[in-house]
């Protein structure tokens, strides 16, 4: 039989096992789909829908996130909240680990969006932003400044998951990205917002011993 301590240890590393195996299923699933996602959005997506979508896009960017923060931290910082304080660094940290991750894979993956007519999908390192729909920045940034939020207070941050996957949603109306794109972008920046809070040890039972 088991010990205590070896089911103890055996129950994370099933879940992230778990974790993992969904995050390539999901993922292989949207590539499968890319193409059908993008010509049902086409044939479904009223200009209306678009036009408030390119709104949610731009104020969806890392800039508005990374204010949110920066005011969250400074308010923390007035009211003496060492946890908060704490908790709004680690979410501006992996806004912006996820905001780099994303600038480099772009860069180097080249993935045509789905709005530029060309016979190659992929092509390579690219400097022009045509060229750089894999992965969705604003949606990895999004997914990693929330989820990292979450990790901390899960009843203020689940409510506010839904941010990114407005924004994701956003991101395909307007022709930006593919389904893979998002997709993948969101797993990294759950990956990147994981990081972060392991790093500042951010999660609930750590924050409880931090003085609010």
């Amino acid at each position: 039989m088991k010990t205590e301590a070896e089911i103890t240890l055996a129950s994370p590393r099933k879940i992230w096992i778990a974790l993992v195996v969904t995050a390539v299923i999901a993922l292989i699933a949207a590539f499968l789909l890319d193409q059908a996602t993008a010509n049902w959005i086409t044939t479904y997506s009223s200009a209306e829908l678009k036009r408030v979508m390119r709104i949610v896009s731009r104020v969806g960017d890392w800039p508005a996130h990374a204010i949110a923060g920066a005011i969250g931290f400074a308010i923390a910082f007035v009211m003496g909240s060492k946890a908060w304080m704490r908790i709004f660094l680690a979410m501006l940290i992996a806004l912006a680990l996820a905001g780099v991750t994303t600038r480099a894979i772009k860069i180097a993956t080249g993935r045509a969006r789905p709005s530029v007519k060309t016979e190659a999908q992929w092509n390579g390192p690219q400097f022009r932003s045509k060229f750089h729909a894999f992965p969705s920045g604003h949606t990895a940034s999004s997914t990693a400044f929330f989820v990292a939020l979450f990790l901390a207070r899960k009843k203020i941050g689940a409510p506010l998951l839904l941010i990114p996957i407005l924004i994701a949603l956003s991101r395909m109306i307007v022709g930006a990205h593919y389904l893979s794109d998002v997709t993948f972008a969101a797993i990294l920046g759950v990956i990147c917002a994981l990081l972060v809070a392991h790093w500042l040890s951010i999660s609930d039972q750590q924050l409880n011993r931090v003085p609010l």
